[in-house]
């Protein structure tokens, strides 16, 4: 059997990936997502918060359910829907440090909740207090003079 026979057979038994369906979901859940924060942040608005208060209280309180979410086992649940839609950067954030905590919880505090925490999100955090260190020190640097 050649290469291209081969390669053939294989693509033959592989399962079709059914990508307009993912998108699709990927689309609206993540939609979906968005438009919960919004709510969120219109009621904090309602609320009489100044907008850069309601926008931090928005994001901490999207966090938290992101993680309540992924501690019941449901944002697992949506993300076998949703796809890519779930990676809305601060929820999958925080369903990215959560999950792993969860997974390791039997291995205790230390070695398994405090190490594993920021086995995936560990990498993002490095960078972004290092170019924020960067920045920072360059901002410094140009403002005195």
């Amino acid at each position: 059997m050649t290469e291209k026979e081969y390669e053939k057979f294989v693509q033959s038994l592989a399962p079709k990936s059914p990508i307009w369906k993912d998108c699709i979901h990927a689309f609206w859940i993540g939609g979906l997502i968005c438009t919960v924060g919004q709510l969120i942040m219109n009621g904090y608005l309602a609320m009489e918060m100044e907008k850069v208060d309601a926008s931090c209280a928005t994001s901490m309180t999207l966090v938290a359910l992101a993680a309540l979410l992924t501690g019941l086992s449901v944002y697992d649940d949506i993300a076998k829907h949703a796809g890519a839609g779930t990676l809305v950067p601060i929820t999958g954030f925080s369903n990215a440090v959560s999950a792993p905590a969860i997974e390791f919880k039997t291995e205790g505090f230390i070695l398994g909740v405090g190490a594993k925490m920021f086995t995936i999100a560990g990498p993002v955090i490095v960078y972004g207090v290092s170019a924020s260190v960067v920045y920072g020190l360059i901002y410094w640097i140009t403002t005195l003079f």
